[in-house]
């Protein structure tokens, strides 16, 4: 773990950087590979812009793969978690539900992510995902408790849905549109810059883990 980085204070008072960026890598799927979108706008160049007008010394990769599942990620993280990686954004489980996987099946994949990230000393900042009712609250509940449940269990930081940003527009079908693609399932780029509000401080938070 690195012992300095720019503190809170250096955030907000511009003082000097004392340290080389800090590496990290957003893990996904189309959602955080930017589905849909010019390369500028999609989820990581946008969040990297917020980070860069907050003046933080991070430097941000994009390892999302449009149509990743939570398997999907179990099978790719090894190789992803490269040595100069120190924190990762992890954001899977859509495609999950969308597919109407067993959340226990689900669990087991994240656990075996964040239990990859913990064995190579990377930091995780850990995005939830909600299911929709289609299977039942039984499925609801089980699914979009783990996030939270494994967060704590890893010390992951947390956000408990990647669409925070959108905040009650998330359940409000008319007022999201402005926001989503035509596929009703992806954010525009007006969405994505309202999620990467969301984030934002999460990232911060993240980073100081970092440092200890």
């Amino acid at each position: 773990m690195r012992k300095s980085i720019i503190s809170i204070a250096t955030i907000f008072f511009a003082f000097p950087a004392i340290a080389d960026p800090i590496q990290v890598v957003a893990f996904g799927d189309s959602l955080t590979q930017g589905y849909g979108l010019q390369v500028k706008d999609g989820f990581v160049p946008q969040l990297r812009a917020w980070a860069d007008a907050q003046g933080l010394e991070v430097a941000l990769s994009n390892a999302g793969v449009s149509g990743d599942t939570t398997a999907g990620g179990l099978s790719r993280v090894a190789w992803t978690l490269t040595p100069d990686v120190e924190a990762m954004i992890v954001t899977l489980g859509g495609n999950d539900v969308l597919r109407g996987i067993d959340p226990a099946v689900s669990r087991a994949n994240l656990h075996g992510i964040l239990s990859e990230a913990k064995a190579a000393d990377v930091t995780v900042l850990l995005i939830g995902m909600k299911a929709p009712g289609n299977f039942g609250p039984d499925y609801k509940a089980e699914f979009d408790s783990m996030y939270p449940e494994l967060a704590e269990e890893f010390n992951a930081v947390f956000l408990d849905s990647f669409f925070a940003g959108l905040g009650d527009a998330i359940n409000d079908p008319v007022a999201l549109g402005p926001y989503m693609q035509g596929d009703a399932i992806h954010p525009n780029a007006d969405g994505v810059a309202l999620i990467v509000q969301g984030v934002g401080p999460k990232l911060v938070e993240l980073l100081e883990r970092v440092a200890g």
